[in-house]
């Protein structure tokens, strides 16, 4: 079964970050998530896989190249104008052949692929929708289903108190070719604006509303993994830790040099006072006196000033702190 990665977004809610960076790029534990995905993919058997970009594509491109590092055969799709969640997709229907998956590149899971393949496969829909429950629906698009898991409505961002179901949608998807069959003709898309191409197309505006009209069986896989969509600054903060301490499963790329500390090459940890959990990139420079307080990660080429504290942050690739910076619970980053 071969893979699309979608990896065309604006990041709109991680800005500034996405000021100089797409949203696939943006990191967690100093890797790209985008790059944890595509891991998680060849994990489980997708190798032949295509992303679309759009946003900074040469910035995806340089990073990934033919997505061998990472165990993918990887191509590329770029979009002139954005296509929509599904207009992307169908853009490269010729590729993705009868049976496929579609999974986000900024978001932060460990989801069992496999697991979730023979369960699409082991029903008659035209679709299977990776959801996972939640504690406040309003933060997301939820899922109604029957007693059989067969999808029967969604709900965009309900209040809780109004919420039908407590499923997001985590925009992992597994299609049959014949979802095509659905999709809005021409210009005809509920969800495009006046400047959007005619192959514009939105999973949840068009797509599958086509289904539930046209009774056509789709169905919900619930997952039990972790899963962060990294909708803000305050989630890709939470992914970091959570990937810090175990939360998610990833490969963190650098190695423990003491129990809960990893420091990369070129980093030297010595006149640093450091308490677990922590992870440094490589080439990090910290000068005398530093203190790091963990949960914190320090991105590749940072260069931490003397006598600075650090305490619950994640600091961005290539970022200098100036001496004596004090700083505790968010994210550092360069100015755009």
């Amino acid at each position: 079964m071969r893979a699309m990665i979608l990896a065309a977004g604006l990041g709109t809610r991680l800005r500034p970050i996405t000021f100089q960076m797409p949203k696939p790029m943006v990191p967690v534990l100093g890797r790209p998530v985008m790059e944890h995905i595509g891991r998680l993919l060849a994990g489980h058997g997708f190798r032949e896989v295509v992303a679309n970009i759009h946003w900074f594509p040469d910035l995806i491109r340089e990073h990934f190249g033919d997505g061998s590092d990472v165990g993918l055969e990887l191509s590329y799709s770029q979009e002139e104008s954005l296509l929509g969640t599904a207009g992307g997709v169908r853009e490269v229907a010729h590729f993705l052949g009868a049976s496929f998956l579609v999974i986000s590149g900024d978001a932060l899971t460990d989801a069992d692929l496999a697991r979730m393949r023979d369960f699409h496969a082991s029903h008659d829909g035209v679709a299977t929708l990776a959801t996972k429950r939640v504690a406040d629906t309003s933060q997301f698009g939820v899922v109604i289903t029957g007693s059989d898991g067969r999808i029967q409505g969604f709900q965009e961002k309900p209040d809780p108190d109004e919420a039908l179901s407590d499923l997001a949608n985590c925009g992992i998807y597994m299609f049959e070719a014949e979802i095509f069959d659905f999709f809005p003709a021409g210009g005809a898309s509920e969800a495009a604006g006046p400047d959007d191409p005619p192959g514009f197309a939105d999973w949840a505006m068009d797509v599958f509303p086509a289904l539930l009209e046209s009774d056509v069986p789709f169905y919900s896989h619930e997952i039990d993994e972790y899963w962060n969509d990294i909708g803000n600054l305050e989630e890709l903060h939470a992914g970091n830790v959570d990937a810090l301490t175990g939360a998610v499963r990833v490969d963190p790329g650098v190695p423990e040099v003491s129990p809960g500390v990893r420091a990369g090459e070129g980093t030297d940890l010595d006149g640093a006072e450091v308490e677990p959990p922590v992870l440094f990139g490589p080439g990090v420079e910290l000068g005398e006196g530093v203190s790091v307080t963990g949960p914190v990660v320090v991105g590749e080429g940072s260069r931490i000033g003397a006598g600075a504290r650090l305490r619950d942050v994640v600091v961005l690739p290539g970022v200098t702190l100036a001496d004596g910076t004090v700083a505790a619970g968010g994210i550092l980053g360069t100015r755009s």
